[in-house]
């Protein structure tokens, strides 16, 4: 079937889907082709020595599993840390070549969605219009646009691949899974689908390869847990109880099929509040909604169909994300990038299957047929138009933090927005207020006020004061907490210290970065350089 299938596009089809596909994707994303580096992409990027020169000490860096680039990202990631290199050093700090980058990677894993579609029985113009149903998608504007996203998107090409050439060339395919754990650990979803798909296909692959593929698994799992505990990525507490962990996780899971299925309720830097109410709406219409998807999920395993893999592809990807182990900011935008191909292989599949059943006749069928590529393109259409208007949003970092406060004015965006208005006008209680609200709910990021100079007018008022502190006594505390804190961490709880007005502690930090050693000795001579200016 495999082969069957993916013939029925010829070199030249592919070569134009090729084009088509690309076109589409900078036609869309054109709006944030010139867009800042935001956010993350500061340390990830911006800011990242370690990716600013293509050297030998630089590359070992960057592969080592608990090194200083690691630890400055909270995952092992490689992959993605050398294609920013490389992006880095094409591109310098222009952006648009970043984001072609990754516009580019989205094009590839949007056609790579094609021959996989194909392979599981799905029809050509269905496997088309998935494929360009998941280009277009405004979830995935996040994901595309933003620029330290790249693990996302680099990650998908490797692992869609890596399931594709396993069968034929399983040593190829092994390597490939390899480089896409090395990109985003979501990429382990590719091992039971890969499994589920060998299955289904009755497919007979050595179980030397199976093995290779879980030990592979297995080590990776062992450094990216390593590096989390360290990091204290997963702190958060965010429900009460066991029941309203459930609840939470329910509703969660029902917010993400309804962003996936309209688009509706994307936004940038999500904060839902976990549930604590029997009468939630995302709670309650979760129930019947997952009832019914575990039910199909049981009707494809005992049939033994291809659709199952799909189902358990979006399943597993929603794993790690669905708050089970919890973590702040627990919805994304972007953490729908790999459940959707799950979710829309899935769909095709069941829709297919229900197409045949309710248009018996070849005529009755065709009419059906075209009904259904007809809806199709307009949905896609519509897709396109939303995806090109967020990807204006993710331009500048004002936009983003806008568009945050607007779906969420109670969340941090929010208060930060408050918190810089009042600033500006010289309101230092609302200013201290709106920003404890945000340090209420996660915002630790002191060096952002102390640099910004809309808080000039109250900046020295003792009432602000004692909530930037409070903030850079947190990174104080965490880095005192490490074993063996990289410089990077000294550094910042040197600069922490400053933001205290403790001098001299900030100067012993800083010369016990620079006795370390490491990438970041040229910033940290100019960091002393000015605190002697300071003390002058």
């Amino acid at each position: 079937m495999s082969a069957r299938n993916v013939g029925a596009i010829t070199p030249i089809g592919w070569v134009l889907l090729a084009m088509t596909f690309l076109g589409a994707a900078l036609l869309v994303y054109e709006p944030a082709m010139n867009g800042a580096f935001l956010s993350d992409d500061g340390h990830y990027v911006q800011r990242n020595v370690y990716i600013h020169e293509l050297s030998l000490e630089n590359f070992i860096a960057i592969l080592e599993p608990l090194g200083p680039v690691t630890l400055a990202v909270v995952n092992y990631s490689p992959v993605q840390m050398l294609i920013h290199a490389l992006a880095w050093d094409a591109f310098g700090s222009e952006t648009t070549g970043h984001h072609l980058v990754n516009v580019v990677f989205h094009a590839i894993a949007s056609l790579l969605l094609i021959p996989l579609f194909l392979r599981t029985g799905i029809p050509r113009a269905a496997a088309i219009l998935g494929a360009t149903f998941f280009l277009l998608h405004p979830a995935n504007v996040e994901a595309v646009a933003w620029i330290s996203q790249l693990k996302s998107s680099s990650a998908l090409v490797l692992s869609l691949a890596a399931l594709l050439l396993f069968p034929k060339r399983p040593s190829l395919g092994t390597a490939l899974f390899l480089l896409a754990l090395l990109a985003k650990p979501t990429a382990a979803v590719v091992l039971p689908v890969a499994a589920l798909l060998a299955w289904t296909q009755r497919e007979k692959i050595a179980k030397s390869w199976w093995a290779a593929w879980v030990l592979i698994f297995v080590l990776y799992a062992i450094v990216e847990f390593s590096v989390h505990q360290r990091s204290g990525a997963a702190e958060a507490i965010l429900y009460d109880t066991p029941f309203d962990l459930v609840m939470t996780v329910s509703g969660l899971a029902m917010r993400y099929l309804v962003m996936s299925s309209t688009s509706l309720g994307v936004s940038a830097f999500h904060e839902p509040e976990p549930i604590r109410s029997l009468f939630d709406l995302w709670w309650l219409c979760s129930l019947p909604v997952l009832a019914a998807l575990a039910w199909r999920l049981v009707v494809v395993w005992r049939r033994r169909e291809p659709e199952i893999a799909y189902w358990v592809w979006a399943v597993v990807s929603f794993g790690p994300i669905s708050q089970v182990f919890p973590f702040l900011y627990p919805l994304a935008d972007r953490y729908l990038y790999f459940i959707l191909p799950g979710l829309i292989g899935g769909a095709l599949l069941m829709l297919g299957e229900g197409l045949g059943r309710f248009s018996s006749g070849s005529e009755r069928r065709r009419t059906f047929e075209l009904a259904a590529v007809v809806v199709g393109a307009a949905l896609c259409s519509a897709m396109a138009a939303h995806s090109h208007q967020r990807a204006g949003i993710w331009r500048y970092s004002a936009t983003v933090i806008a568009d945050a406060a607007r779906h969420y004015p109670d969340g941090v965006s929010a208060n930060l927005i408050r918190a810089n208005r009042a600033g500006s006008v010289g309101d230092v209680d609302t200013a201290a207020e709106a920003l404890q609200a945000a340090v209420a709910r996660g915002f630790n990021r002191f060096e952002m006020i102390y640099n910004e100079p809309r808080f000039d007018s109250v900046r020295h008022h003792p009432k602000f004061q004692a909530v930037v502190d409070e903030m850079a006594a947190g990174w104080i505390v965490k880095v005192a907490a490490r074993q063996s804190p990289t410089q990077s961490e000294v550094r910042m709880a040197a600069h922490a210290h400053i933001s205290r007005r403790e001098y001299d502690e900030a100067r012993r930090m800083l010369k016990r970065a620079l006795e370390q050693g490491g990438a970041y000795d040229a910033q940290i001579r100019d960091d002393l350089q000015q605190l002697s200016a300071i003390l002058e």
